[in-house]
């Protein structure tokens, strides 16, 4: 049985053919395209579950498929790169990419960040909880409605900044958000705040939601980059504490 749709977008026929073969290996439908403008024609009638994307392709820059992409669709994309420049993985990220993964990589890790990405789209779809105002991520609980956050059953106290960026990272779970999305969104203007303010405020957040803030759970950092909210079990019994 497929696991999911997978289009992934290569110009060199190796690399391709090795990511096709463990893709098909893991039980996954997928599709090669070899050009910008033919990736862009395949996720239109494709419509894949993620699109694997590399950045250096003959007829356009990678960056233009998500511009075009994004013009249409949240499909998540995982960016598969050799260019593996902090600024070079910022531009991809917040072109509207959901994840960066530089070359040469492993198999193993290749289909880690699907399966993350496959999660985050099937969540957004499926999740009725969420649907219902109520985001929920292993002990943690955001009720939109009320703007309340609970931690194994007991509200914690955020401000209203933190509770932005929080509210940000979980609606965009397993999706790295750069420093320039964060301040963007969070601020309403990139130039309105600072990464050294926005580093400070996630460390009061993470010292809120994390048991141990310097082995944290929920948000991962990508040092120079930005940060990751993590997908935990949900545990048993969560609803009825919150």
């Amino acid at each position: 049985m497929d696991k999911g749709k997978i289009l992934v977008v290569e110009d060199d026929r190796a690399v391709g053919n090795l990511i096709m073969t463990a893709l098909q290996t893991g039980e996954y439908e997928c599709r090669l395209a070899g050009t910008g403008g033919e990736a862009i024609l395949e996720a239109a009638a494709y419509n894949p579950d993620v699109i694997i994307l590399d950045l250096g392709l003959p007829d356009m820059d990678g960056i233009q498929v998500i511009d075009k992409v994004r013009g249409w669709s949240e499909m998540p994309i995982v960016i598969v790169s050799a260019r593996g420049d902090d600024t070079d993985k910022v531009a991809g990220l917040d072109a509207g990419a959901d994840d960066y993964l530089t070359k040469p990589f492993s198999v193993e890790e290749l289909l880690a960040r699907i399966r993350v990405a496959l999660r985050r789209r099937r969540s957004e779809s499926t999740d009725p909880m969420e649907q219902a105002g109520v985001y929920r991520n292993g002990d943690m609980a955001i009720h939109y409605l009320s703007g309340r956050v609970f931690l194994k059953g007991q509200e914690i106290h955020l401000t209203p900044m933190e509770y932005r960026l929080l509210c940000l990272l979980a609606q965009n779970t397993g999706r790295v958000l750069t420093h320039n999305y964060l301040l963007r969104e969070a601020w309403g203007d990139s130039q309105a705040g600072d990464t050294p303010a926005l580093r400070v405020y996630m460390a009061t957040l993470r010292k809120k939601i994390e048991r141990v803030p310097s082995q944290p759970k929920y948000i991962q950092t990508h040092v120079g980059i930005g940060y990751r909210m993590i997908r935990q079990e949900v545990s048993p019994g969560a609803s009825e504490r919150t």
